[in-house]
């Protein structure tokens, strides 16, 4: 079962942009990429408002997320929002194999 979590980082003057730039020039970013289980890292920004980053994070399933979480990397994470003083919005979602046909919505 594949997850992908969505987090919204909100922040102001520009901190949640420089959180998400300094994520990545420390190469934690790609560290994270590394990790097993993961499908997918990154980072998006709002167009409706500047000061909202949105981290798209896909792993194979609840164990590799898990792992992740109990990583020493966790711990500076944490100290990045501290430092911007981020407020985050979390949802977390499953893939389902509904046999649903999508394609026929999805232009590609």
């Amino acid at each position: 079962m594949a997850l992908t979590i969505t987090i919204y980082y909100k922040g102001v003057n520009g901190n949640a942009r420089k959180f998400a730039d300094e994520m990545l020039s420390s190469g934690t970013v790609d560290a994270i990429r590394k990790e097993e289980g993961n499908s997918g890292y990154e980072y998006f920004q709002s167009l409706s408002d500047p000061e909202t980053i949105m981290l798209v994070d896909s792993w194979k399933d609840d164990d590799a997320l898990n792992a992740h979480h109990r990583s020493p990397m966790m711990t500076a994470i944490a100290e990045l929002r501290e430092k911007y003083d981020l407020h985050m919005t979390v949802s977390k979602y499953e893939k389902v194999e509904d046999g649903i046909d999508d394609d026929r919505y999805i232009r590609k």
